[in-house]
């Protein structure tokens, strides 16, 4: 998000996702904040891979700052199932079915 080499778009998801996982988090006994937060995680997984794959330079307009930043946006993509997976059994504690 820092080096403005991904569209505001994906910025813009990810946060709202991370707002909506503090509120989830804040509100323990909330089952529609967690789904939120849940479906929101899930949806987030599908907006990188096509923002990531749309928006990828070429080799020639590669810079070490442009090559980090895509390195933490798929680090981050990589790391979403285990959050999903995470979301999900706190999702079963609070009597999901």
């Amino acid at each position: 998000c820092m080096n403005y080499m991904l569209p505001l778009s994906y910025a813009w998801g990810n946060f709202s996702v991370l707002a909506v996982g503090i509120w989830a988090i804040v509100q323990r006994d909330s089952l529609d904040a967690i789904t939120m937060f849940l479906s929101g995680l899930l949806l987030t997984v599908l907006t990188d891979i096509i923002h990531i794959s749309i928006f990828y330079p070429s080799h020639d307009f590669l810079s070490d700052a442009k090559r980090f930043s895509i390195g933490m946006a798929i680090f981050s993509l990589l790391l979403k199932p285990v959050s999903c997976y995470l979301v999900y059994r706190m999702y079963r504690e609070r009597g999901g079915e």
